[in-house]
């Protein structure tokens, strides 16, 4: 009996070996359920698992995101902490990350985190974060990462995806972005000596058809020449059919080392091209000071039509609205987004000053055209909806 026993096994055995070798329907199938990275390890068992692997990860075209609040219980911030655990898990290959984390307590120097928390960190510091990322990112994928005020995001637990607003407190959030038929995102960064009409195009915001967002961030706003240098950048950004989103924060890095001055202004962000991708954006100004007031300025976004589906949510606010401007109400605008668009994460922080307007980009139409002067705000709200097709 055991060794008939013995016998079947080693036949059940045998067959599903041949399977697992052979039929390339079964291996693809098992793949779908595994992780990106265990996914490039099962890769190298054989040449027909590498061929079903890159097969599957060609599928992997969803836009995920990791997020974290709360106090870390490591010397590093609770993002990177949580990046190092999240990675592991994601189905998808990161092309482009975009991160945003509080000033407060993010500091680049992870080993002295703790004693160096209530000072403001130094610029060298820096690069043992970048480092960091690098490690635990594939290495042709391109990392922006802006250091704001305040957070708006969506915690990564499937069970809680309701927005939060962090004014205060250690919080960050990384949006991943795979390689996308027919969506092109392309990070790009200016600063005086760099900003020209070549390095426009190369960045896809000059001679584009197909540019339908940009994200922008602008960082040591306040100094002289600062507002002249982003004056250039958005007056044809306004004229354009493109939908713009975005504010003024503490830093930015990594910076371009090779063409920027320590302490220079300039401006960061990414273009999203593609012929399906939709967008609109409504503007919170300073008379919008109670939930209802923020709800049916938040509804006209419901009201375009915008498909729900593969789409993300950006609120770019300022550090005097949150709770302070809705008379000691937390979570008022993110609350009111999750309510209209239950199905879709928001993204975003508090900072020094808004970039944006009303806009929609949807089809062959754009409404509305503004100048540059149009696109910059105090005391606002951008709260935008991009639709990746």
């Amino acid at each position: 009996m055991e060794a008939d026993g013995g016998s079947s096994s080693g036949a059940v055995e045998s067959k599903a070996g041949f399977v697992l070798g052979n039929v390339a329907e079964v291996v693809e199938k098992i793949l779908t359920f595994v992780p990106t990275k265990a996914v490039f390890r099962l890769a190298s068992v054989c040449r027909l698992w590498r061929n079903c692997a890159r097969r599957v990860q060609r599928t992997r075209q969803k836009t995920t995101w990791l997020s974290a609040s709360g106090s870390s219980r490591y010397e590093e911030h609770v993002l990177l902490r949580a990046m190092e655990e999240g990675l592991e898990n994601v189905f998808l290959l990161p092309q482009t990350v975009l991160l945003m984390v509080d000033n407060e307590n993010f500091s680049g120097h992870h080993s002295s985190f703790r004693h160096k928390k209530a000072r403001r960190c130094l610029p060298e510091d820096e690069s043992d974060v970048v480092d960091r990322l690098r490690r635990l990112l594939p290495g042709n994928c391109d990392v922006l990462c802006v250091v704001t005020p305040g957070i708006v995001l969506t915690p990564s637990d499937p069970s809680c995806r309701v927005p939060r607003e962090f004014m205060e407190g250690e919080a960050g959030f990384s949006l991943l972005f795979p390689a996308m038929e027919g969506v092109h995102i392309r990070p790009f960064h200016f600063c005086k000596k760099s900003l020209s009409n070549s390095a426009l195009e190369k960045a896809g915001l000059a001679g584009n058809p197909d540019l339908k967002v940009v994200l922008l961030f602008g960082y040591d706003a306040y100094k002289t020449g600062a507002a002249r240098f982003l004056n250039q950048l958005l007056k044809p950004l306004g004229r354009s059919n493109v939908l713009i989103a975005g504010g003024h924060v503490e830093r930015v890095f990594p910076q371009q080392r090779d063409c920027c001055s320590p302490g220079s202004f300039g401006v960061v962000g990414l273009t999203l091209s593609g012929p399906r991708i939709q967008g609109a954006s409504v503007l919170l100004d300073q008379e919008v000071s109670t939930p209802a007031a923020a709800e049916v300025t938040i509804r006209r976004l419901k009201a375009v039509g915008i498909p729900e589906s593969n789409a993300f949510g950006f609120m770019f606010a300022c550090v005097a609205r949150g709770h302070n401007h809705y008379n000691g109400q937390h979570n008022v605008e993110a609350d009111v987004f999750h309510k209209l668009f239950p199905g879709i994460p928001l993204f975003g922080f508090f900072g020094n000053g808004e970039i944006g307007c009303d806009r929609i980009v949807k089809e062959n139409y754009t409404l509305s055209q503004t100048d540059a002067n149009g696109l910059q705000h105090g005391y606002t709200t951008v709260m935008s909806l991009v639709h990746l097709g």
